[in-house]
């Protein structure tokens, strides 16, 4: 018999199917992006050189837009679970590889310099972050950064509406836990009160491989 694809968590379901939808249409504001510009400069500040990248749960593709700007001619890649996201994605960043499927089942043989999530990991099935997490780590040569709600305690909180879709914890923490080739490079905050570049109160986390 053959591989049986495994089956999509709720969470997957959830972000593939019209909720995503509605997600990908409020992430279309061009305001966002200067935001986004602001932060990848931020977060990215401690990094080694950057000649390519990949993001997982790309949405529409501000960030691989942002990391463009900050690094021009950088290779990028995306994985988006989210048909209609993931067209806008590459509809944004025509030289990027944008892939529609789900983070969870990502393989390849291939690193990047850098592996990144933003708003991504809280939105996994606790019990399927440590796939998450191998994902990430396999996939970065230099760097992970991982830009989340942070909770010292693993917490889950509702979404709009919607219980078991937001869970907040220490992700880069366990990462960390997990992986000793990993260590901190950098962290810090943005503020959705910052006057000039409003962000979603997420926490950074830059992780160096050893």
């Amino acid at each position: 018999m053959g591989h049986q694809p495994r089956r999509l968590t709720e969470q997957e379901e959830f972000w593939k199917g019209g909720f995503g939808d509605d997600y990908c249409d409020r992430s279309q504001e061009v305001t966002h992006q200067a935001s986004s510009i602001a932060f990848f400069a931020k977060a990215l500040a401690r990094a080694e050189h950057l000649e390519s990248a990949i993001e997982f749960g790309a949405n529409v593709g501000l960030n691989l837009h942002s990391l463009r700007t900050l690094f021009p001619g950088i290779d990028l890649t995306a994985v988006e679970i989210n048909e209609k996201a993931a067209a806008a994605a590459q509809r944004r960043n025509p030289e990027a590889h944008v892939l529609c499927q789900s983070f969870l089942d990502f393989e390849t043989r291939r690193t990047w310099d850098l592996a990144f999530v933003r708003g991504v990991l809280i939105h996994i099935m606790p019990e399927m972050l440590p796939r998450a997490y191998a994902v990430l780590h396999k996939t970065a040569a230099k760097h992970i950064l991982v830009a989340e709600y942070y909770s010292p305690k693993p917490v889950e909180v509702e979404y709009r509406g919607h219980s078991g879709r937001l869970f907040k914890r220490d992700f880069a923490g366990e990462m960390l836990d997990a992986y000793p080739d990993l260590e901190l490079a950098d962290y810090g905050f943005v503020y959705h009160r910052d006057p000039l570049f409003p962000q979603d109160d997420i926490t950074y986390f830059l992780l160096r491989k050893r």
